[in-house]
């Protein structure tokens, strides 16, 4: 019956082998079959219904590190609440109240007024799990090779009784959890450039220290990027702290994540050209000369100055970023007014070997001034493809042209890693990463 079902959706649906829940659907009911099915001897109902929970946490693990670099611990608790309130309760009483409709639908609405009443606690107490401390497990993602080995291990420590060598299966998943995420060295730097459609957000990591700069928009209470791109994204890198959060201004393209990361993951320091919108957080000034060094990489603010900007965009933070042999400038939503100001009290700090594309492309910012004097071989433009805006316009492509740099569009390109080592530039797209057919 299991391979009948795996048969039926292929057949249906081909393209669901590129799907984690395909797999973490599969593996958890063949998993279940695996442990209670043609066992000699009975258990405990109870006991049978609590294996199954503590079953499936275990199968699924070296998966949902594969995919997602998390575990949740507090899962197999939280479905021991949830799953017969939805199996006894919820389940029942929406097809009653679905059959009822019809024929008497004041008692269907007080049963569905009911279902919600329960859901919505349901919601509390779990939300309320998902809280607590050591909920879940982060751990940076593990080699195909390495998830195959630990189910391996986990088969033989779930197999019957009596069968020798069960142990050694804690051995077979270590592997998984015992990964190293690649670091930069000294003088180095990892920059990515995640694409968040029309925004910005980048993390930065030397040696011992990791960035955020901006953090894409939040469209809704339940959608944002920082929520839905950059805290997976430090997930699969194994970030579990940020040493600074830097947001250049008070745009929703810029700012709108801000909090769901703020909330997720410790940050040791906030600093923005608008701190009173993170006030909360306890947000600082960005100011023109402001400077500090991580593992021989030096960061510095050249913008925006005392007194600031009438214009919001134009108050950015503008962050230089150098090792002893590349740099690269993130320029936030800056226009000609604080280009102009650049050029004239930090010309000599502007040059720069990569240059984040100002206000994603827009016309009012990229003069030629600015771009003569940053002379960049590479700009890298954060901008939706296409978009409602028109970013980058033409004539701003032109001037890029003038300069001969090479430019990228997020949009285009997916996001962007960026290796800063030494006098190499080391660049991946992620859309030529896995430039499979199915992603075109």
């Amino acid at each position: 019956m299991f391979a009948l079902a795996l048969l039926a959706v292929l057949i249906v649906d081909p393209m669901a082998v590129l799907s984690a829940g395909f797999y973490l659907s599969f593996l958890a009911v063949f998993c279940i079959v695996y442990v209670l099915s043609a066992r000699l001897g009975r258990e405990r109902r109870l006991f049978s219904s609590l294996k199954v929970h503590g079953v499936v946490a275990l199968s699924l693990s070296p998966v949902l590190l594969f995919f997602f670099q998390h575990v949740s611990i507090i899962a197999p608790i939280a479905n021991i609440i949830a799953v017969p309130v939805v199996s006894f309760f919820v389940v029942p009483l929406s097809l009653i109240a679905l059959g009822l409709l019809l024929v008497v639908p004041e008692i269907a609405v007080l049963l569905l007024q009911l279902i919600d009443y329960v859901l919505q606690n349901l919601w509390l107490v779990l939300q309320y799990l998902v809280d607590l401390p050591m909920a879940s497990i982060v751990r940076p993602k593990p080699q195909l090779w390495q998830m195959l080995i630990a189910m391996l291990g986990i088969l033989l420590l779930l197999a019957p009784r009596g069968i020798p060598g069960r142990l050694l299966g804690i051995i077979l998943l270590l592997p998984v959890f015992l990964v190293k995420s690649d670091k930069p060295k000294l003088d180095e730097i990892y920059f990515t450039l995640l694409d968040v459609g029309q925004g910005l957000e980048v993390v930065v990591e030397t040696a011992k220290h990791s960035l955020v700069f901006d953090t894409g928009a939040r469209f809704s209470e339940k959608f944002d990027m920082g929520k839905n791109v950059i805290l997976p994204f430090l997930h699969y890198r194994h970030i579990t702290a940020l040493d600074k959060l830097i947001i250049s201004h008070a745009d929703n393209d810029h700012i709108g994540g801000a909090k769901a990361v703020l909330n997720s993951i410790p940050t040791a320091q906030v600093l923005s050209s608008a701190p009173l919108q993170l006030a909360a957080y306890n947000a600082t000034q960005c100011y023109a000369g402001y400077s500090w060094e991580w593992d021989q990489v030096r960061f510095q603010f050249l913008s925006p100055p005392k007194p600031m900007f009438q214009n919001e965009n134009n108050n950015s933070c503008v962050l230089r970023i150098s090792t002893s042999e590349s740099s690269i400038l993130l320029t936030g939503d800056i226009e000609r007014a604080a280009e102009n100001y650049l050029v004239q009290n930090a010309s000599e700090n502007l040059l720069s070997d990569i240059l984040i594309a100002p206000h994603h492309g827009s016309k009012t910012s990229s003069s030629m001034s600015f771009l003569a004097q940053v002379n960049p071989q590479l700009i890298l433009i954060p901008a939706d493809a296409p978009n409602r805006f028109g970013f980058p316009h033409a004539e701003v492509i032109d001037r890029y042209k003038v300069i001969s740099a090479h430019y990228l569009i997020t949009g285009e390109t997916g996001a962007i890693s960026i290796k800063l080592a030494n006098t190499k530039i080391q660049l991946k797209s992620y859309r030529n990463k896995h430039s499979h057919y199915w992603n075109r």
